[in-house]
């Protein structure tokens, strides 16, 4: 899921370059990287993966068909931000910030990931999926412990959060629904084994009771009680 989530954003971000020229790559800005780079380049470095709590579920919803009926039970999915470290990097600091505020006005404009953007897997979800820029991080990380840990110079950047569910395994395939039900009265005078079950069906297509008669419990008897 992830990789989905690395494409949407590609897909969004290809829009603050320069038409026909630069990249978007997610590999981690350090210095290695920085001298192999040859072109005007949004770099979305993913530092930070961890659940939305407050969005976590209890208990397990049904999946149903195209007729209503219940397939399988599954836990509900649990949510989690997906945080980058967006960088601009090219030949001159003002190219830098002209790359870098053109992301930031391209991301502004959704409070959502576009459907359009979206990959075929998480279009699937049908749910729509936050898009924050600019947020502060987490408390326990800094940008400049990020940037001391990558062994880089600080830079300006972005920090983009994206909220994404994760389906929770397993999945409960549920019986086959119930199409007929039977109500059986027995007396409780005398002694046990003297009296006879009666029964009375209910009629699988429509829901209602039969013809109202009661059947003795011998075989063949309450036809017609359907």
């Amino acid at each position: 899921m992830i990789h989905e989530v690395d494409e949407a954003l590609r897909r969004l971000l290809r829009e603050a370059l320069p038409e026909g020229t630069g990249d978007v790559v997610f590999e981690a800005p350090n210095r290695d990287w920085a001298a192999r780079r040859n072109a005007p380049t949004l770099n979305s470095y993913l530092y930070d993966i961890r659940e939305d709590v407050a969005r976590r579920e209890r208990g397990a919803y049904a999946e149903r068909g195209p007729d209503g009926v219940v397939l399988r039970r599954r836990q509900p999915p649990r949510w989690f931000r997906l945080s980058y470290l967006l960088t601009a990097w090219t030949n001159r600091p003002e190219d830098e910030h002209r790359l870098l505020s053109a992301a930031l006005g391209t991301l502004l404009a959704h409070e959502l990931l576009p459907p359009d953007r979206l990959p075929a897997a998480l279009a699937a979800l049908g749910v729509p999926l936050p898009l924050g820029v600019a947020v502060p991080p987490p408390e326990s990380r800094s940008i400049a412990d990020i940037w001391s840990a990558l062994g880089g110079e600080l830079k300006p950047s972005l920090d983009v959060v994206i909220t994404v569910p994760f389906p929770v395994s397993p999945v409960y395939d549920v019986a086959p629904p119930v199409t007929e039900g039977a109500v059986v009265v027995r007396g409780i005078d005398g002694e046990p084994g003297d009296a006879r079950p009666r029964r009375m069906r209910i009629r699988p297509d429509d829901g209602k009771p039969g013809n109202g008669k009661l059947s003795d419990g011998k075989p063949g008897a309450g036809k017609g009680t359907r």
